[in-house]
């Protein structure tokens, strides 16, 4: 489960899309940047269970950012 999640715009124009995004998984700290086309790109270490937490990251970003 991903705790502490949070984002931010990649760009300071806010009609761009894409944003960092950060949170832990199973007690490691992990960080992306989230495309405009859903594409992750991990800037850091990749988190065991790569697949699953995509599906994961992704229902974050529908719910915060696209609702």
């Amino acid at each position: 489960m991903i705790q502490h999640f949070s984002f931010k715009p990649l760009f300071e124009n806010t009609q761009l899309p894409g944003w960092t995004v950060s949170f832990f998984y199973q007690r490691e700290r992990f960080s992306a940047e989230y495309l405009k086309d859903g594409t992750i790109q991990w800037t850091g270490p990749t988190p065991p269970n790569e697949e699953d937490v995509k599906k994961m990251i992704h229902e974050l970003m529908l719910f915060h950012v696209y609702d």
